[in-house]
């Protein structure tokens, strides 16, 4: 595990494979860190020939947290973006792609191909969008244009998502417990959790620093950079969109929406799956990733 220092700020990262092969940056998604990209799931990505890099975004995991940046009163900045004024947040998506292109700046890495999961693959987006010279293809895994209209979060699964958790340093006990409730709740019906391998996740997470806000400030980011859609239209590499017939966190209408505004996307629909990259499906997703990185473009 390592630390580096790009775009003024300080990235955790981790890399799989042969620096020699092409690289794949795996972007993480809202408030957790690298982690969830499970080290397993890295190495069958690098046996196929990548070089794998995941990382942390910033206000996460060993990445610096922007503790001293306040954190969004939501209800302000709703009403500044219904009003259409730009709203006062500490960052948008688009600083958390810059960090991305920094960070392949300081590896010395020219283009990559991107794999992002839910936030991470709006950041993948405008990524490819954005900087498309760094980029030689897109999978975005269960994620959103974030365009308004779009088919919204559960309201069960927004409470739980929106409640504040236990303190692990007080209850550690009760912070785990809420984690694995939600993530039951956002899982497929066609395939439940290992409760057992996600306790283990989420207390190798509880060691590393954990900042105030840091996700209250990655909604706000998310909410200010509104719609992606008028950007896709620059996308010129292969794209996969993954989506779960399951995810009551981001339905799968959303991703569908991706698919839908870039040029010769293809669209994977996963029965059964919800809101979450479980270890059943590694194996079909490492081939699907492939085969879009193998793709032509155009």
């Amino acid at each position: 595990m390592s630390t580096l220092k790009a775009n003024g700020l300080t990235l955790g990262y981790d890399c799989y494979g042969d620096a020699r092969d092409e690289a794949m940056l795996l972007i993480s998604g809202l408030g957790v860190q690298r982690l969830r990209w499970v080290s397993s799931f890295c190495e069958q990505l690098a046996a196929r020939g990548f070089y794998v890099i995941r990382f942390d975004n910033r206000d996460t995991g060993e990445s610096t947290h922007l503790s001293g940046a306040p954190v969004p009163e939501f209800g302000a900045l709703a009403a500044a973006l219904a009003a259409g004024r730009v709203a006062a947040v500490p960052y948008t998506l688009h600083d958390l792609a810059s960090d991305a292109v920094a960070l392949l700046d300081a590896l010395g890495i020219p283009r990559a191909h991107l794999v992002g999961r839910s936030m991470g693959g709006m950041v993948a987006q405008l990524l490819a969008s954005t900087h498309a010279e760094r980029v030689l293809s897109l999978v975005s895994i269960m994620s959103s244009t974030g365009h308004p209209g779009l088919p919204a979060t559960a309201p069960d699964v927004m409470a739980m998502l929106m409640r504040p958790p236990p303190d692990p340093c007080v209850d550690e006990v009760a912070f785990l417990a809420q984690s694995v409730a939600f993530a039951r709740r956002i899982a497929g019906t066609g395939f439940p959790i290992d409760e057992e391998a996600y306790r283990a996740v989420l207390q190798a997470e509880l060691v590393r620093p954990q900042g105030p806000g840091g996700m209250a400030r990655q909604i706000a980011a998310i909410a200010a950079t509104g719609s992606l859609r008028p950007l896709l239209a620059r996308v010129a590499v292969p794209t996969l969109v993954v989506h779960g017939s399951d995810d009551t966190m981001i339905p799968p209408a959303c991703g569908l929406d991706v698919a839908d505004h870039v040029a010769g996307a293809e669209f994977l629909l996963v029965d059964g799956m919800g809101h979450d990259v479980p270890a059943a499906l590694h194996d079909h997703l490492v081939q699907a990733i492939t085969a879009n990185a193998r793709r032509k473009a155009g």
